[in-house]
């Protein structure tokens, strides 16, 4: 098992120069070919039922293990037998040591396979031989591929970081296959549940991810059919083809039988009816989809406040790519409302007494015009509630208005809502939790307001709510995770409000205060772009708030200054 010995004899009186190093490998091959004929040896380690003579001195050079048995004085002086390491198993357990000796007494190793690698390094970790373990790491980094990226990463549980690091990216980029083999069908449920809840799993298609889960429950149904739940919340069954869902998901037996999976199954159903605004995480494509989560900028002011942009442009923060899309018609206005209504995007008004509503069909790749609303209006905010969209007053060039509309967007038809308890424009306008929230904005009188006014569809009436810690017009507003976020107005801060507690709180500083900005959500982040600064100039400055962290970063700028735009978030093909 061991090499023969490396030491070449010189003849006798011949004088050789010899460096330090050179020195060190002549007493390397000297202990290496003492090891082979049992010359001095002392210690006699036994692995898989072999004994393997050795020198003490040695073992305790190159390996802690020994060197910490030995100082302990154990075993003690003669021929004494160290005995057999619990670890890999008997059929490897003597050609790993012999490659660990081999290693200590030449400061060489022959790997064929990975097993033989991973028998050898589990060997090595365990007696403490540093530079074999790296040796092994290199081995396996290299014969990494899909196939057997999952055996690897048990290996690399062994504290190798960039082991696991490359197979956790052989296990994303190549998911599709890592699934057909067989270690995959072995993997614990909490590592199958990790593994789709990564958010950048190398699929084209939420199918594939739909396909793996079905897959690892039928390779053994009768222990696994109540993991059904746990594993599907992390399939984002949203994004699955409707006639997909229909004919693979819903008519499935397993998932039939299964009572705690209705609610998900309810849920995609929701959102194919209405949209986005029916779900959460799962709705959210996964990074490297052929659909993809881009924020639309439309329309606005330029620098100075006086020109109005036609240009309407998505952005795909992961790519940091600007896509071009066909201008707004009718584009000179500005204080125009936009919203997103099933992955369409729908903008109102615009200017005095501006009764327009044009929708971009996302499918169509167009704008078409659709009905008019009752009240002509700007200043005002459009947003989507329970699959209809409700613009909320606003400003009719001599007034604010109370007025609210409700669209069907199945009947194409406006129709007049409950009015708001007090009538504003340029307030910030946001569904949260099945709820409408109007907070802030100017008043008739033109003083600003702290009131939060609430809607409730279901008792179809407005309240008030515990009152805004500023008084301020040009807002913006989104909700995340049942938490409103409210930016603007000149304020540096993003506070935030939670409607079931009802509590306002700060949730960070921006770097400059800003009005009249564009807020979306995009990746789980709040986006704040352009908007004007406090010297009346729009800026094309963009930041991030991550609600995770906590913390505000500054993103790559808008393609020109803008104020009082459009700025929503839709799912588009990134081929497009």
């Amino acid at each position: 098992m061991l090499d023969g010995p490396l030491l070449e004899e010189s003849e006798p009186g011949a004088e050789a120069p010899c460096s330090g190093s050179c020195q060190a490998q002549h007493v390397l091959q000297t202990l290496n070919a003492y090891l082979w004929s049992g010359t001095l040896t002392d210690v006699v380690p036994r692995a898989g039922g072999h004994d393997f003579p050795c020198h003490r001195a040695a073992l305790s050079a190159g390996s802690a293990y020994f060197r910490s048995l030995f100082a302990a004085g154990q075993p003690e002086l003669g021929q004494a037998v160290v005995p057999e390491m619990p670890g890999t198993g008997r059929t490897r357990a003597a050609a790993a040591l012999a490659a660990v000796l081999d290693y200590l007494f030449s400061s060489g190793v022959q790997l064929r396979a990975e097993d033989e690698a991973a028998a050898v390094l589990e060997r090595a970790e365990r007696l403490g031989v540093a530079g074999l373990r790296e040796a092994c790491t290199r081995f396996l980094e290299g014969s990494l591929r899909a196939a057997n990226s999952l055996a690897l990463r048990h290996v690399a549980a062994f504290s190798l970081p960039s082991l696991a690091e490359r197979c956790g990216r052989v296990l994303r980029q190549d998911f599709t296959e890592v699934v057909r083999h067989a270690d995959f069908l072995e993997l614990a449920p909490e590592e199958v549940a990790a593994l789709l809840a990564d958010p950048t799993l190398g699929v084209a298609r939420e199918e594939a991810v739909f396909e793996a889960a079905m897959r690892w429950v039928r390779h053994d149904a009768p222990a696994r059919r109540q993991q059904l739940r746990s594993l599907l919340e992390h399939v984002r069954l949203p994004l699955l083809a409707p006639d997909y869902f229909l004919e693979k998901v819903e008519a499935d037996e397993l998932l039939r039988a299964c009572c705690e999976c209705r609610p998900l199954l309810l849920e995609a159903r929701a959102c194919f009816i209405l949209g986005r605004e029916a779900g959460g995480l799962r709705t959210r494509p996964r990074r490297f989809m052929d659909l993809a989560e881009v924020i639309v900028v439309i329309g606005g002011c330029g620098r100075k406040g006086l020109m109005r942009l036609p240009f309407a442009d998505a952005y795909h923060p992961e790519s940091q790519r600007w896509i071009p899309l066909p201008s707004l018609p009718g584009y000179m206005r500005s204080e125009f409302a936009a919203c997103t209504l099933r992955n369409d995007i729908y903008v109102s008004g615009g200017h005095i007494n501006s009764h327009d509503v044009w929708m971009f069909s996302s499918h169509l790749h167009t704008w078409i015009k659709v009905a008019s609303l009752h009240k002509g209006r700007w200043r005002h905010k459009m947003v989507v509630l329970h699959g209809q969209l409700f613009v909320v007053g606003g400003f009719d060039g001599l007034q604010r208005l109370s007025s609210v509309e409700r669209y069907d967007p199945f009947s194409n038809t406006w129709e007049s809502a409950e009015p708001l308890l007090e009538a504003v424009s340029s307030a910030a306008v946001v569904p949260c939790a099945g709820r409408l929230y109007v907070i802030g904005g100017a008043r008739q009188d033109n003083i600003s307001t702290d009131k939060v006014q609430c809607f409730d569809p279901k008792e179809d009436r407005w309240s008030l709510q515990s009152r805004a810690p500023f008084s301020q017009r040009c807002l913006e507003a989104v909700s995340l995770e049942d938490t409103i976020y409210v930016v603007g107005g000149l304020m540096s801060k993003i506070f935030t409000y939670n409607p079931g507690t009802d509590v306002w709180g700060e949730a960070a500083v921006l770097p400059s205060p800003v009005e009249s900005c564009g807020v979306t959500v995009c990746d789980g982040k709040v986006h704040i772009t352009g908007g004007r600064d406090d010297h009346g100039e729009s800026t094309d400055r963009v930041f991030t708030f991550d609600p995770s962290s906590g913390q505000v970063e500054a993103q790559p700028s808008l393609q020109r200054c803008t104020s009082s735009h459009g700025c929503v978030t839709i799912v588009q093909s990134l081929g497009r």
